[in-house]
């Protein structure tokens, strides 16, 4: 997944476009409370003022970039799991390709909300909705079924659970065999009712 502009890119974006890309890169790398706006301001190539016509504050920044994020992750994800089948099968193989780039930083949905959110509630608030999408779109590769809807939000569940344990360790294997576990269960389960 890249959302990154480079740097022969980032001269042709607009001064909101290149302050959004440069916060992205810099919350998502390093951390929201570690990046300050003098360092987004700089890397970005923009003045003070121009930043704050379009950022009155740091929250706001926050919020466009998470907003950001979510469209684009998304966006990702369904191409991901497309690519990969389209069915459950799918969701191992498309995290697998996402844990292995070389920006993995973890769900910057999850690692925001434990920085931000007691501060912030509308990081708390779009996590929430990243987390029902990211739902939806598992939900979307099973059969229908009386338990899909709580068989998705177990899946879901667990790849936070992959996510995370995928950000510690050494390779994101692990994470990914443990997760190929759960939904060979899920699928076992689903073709127990069909």
């Amino acid at each position: 997944m890249n959302t990154s502009a480079s740097s022969g890119d980032v001269a042709d974006l607009t001064p909101d476009a290149r302050i959004l890309y440069t916060a992205h890169d810099l919350f998502y790398r390093d951390g929201i409370r570690a990046t300050g706006i003098d360092r987004v301001i700089a890397e970005s190539g923009v003045a003070k003022k121009t930043f704050y016509r379009y950022f009155p504050s740091k929250d706001d920044l926050i919020v466009a970039f998470l907003d950001f994020r979510h469209d684009n992750w998304m966006t990702w994800f369904r191409d991901a799991l497309a690519r990969h089948g389209g069915t459950l099968n799918a969701l191992v193989p498309a995290l697998a390709e996402w844990f292995g780039s070389e920006n993995y930083r973890g769900c910057a949905f999850i690692n925001s909300v434990v920085e931000v959110g007691a501060t912030l509630p509308q990081a708390v608030d779009i996590s929430r909705r990243h987390k029902r999408d990211m739902t939806a779109a598992i939900r979307a590769l099973m059969p229908a079924s009386r338990t899909a809807k709580a068989d998705a939000q177990a899946l879901a569940l667990a790849v936070d659970g992959a996510i995370v344990a995928a950000q510690f360790a050494a390779s994101p294997a692990d994470a990914l065999k443990a997760l190929a576990r759960v939904v060979r269960a899920i699928k076992r389960g689903a073709a127990d009712q069909a």
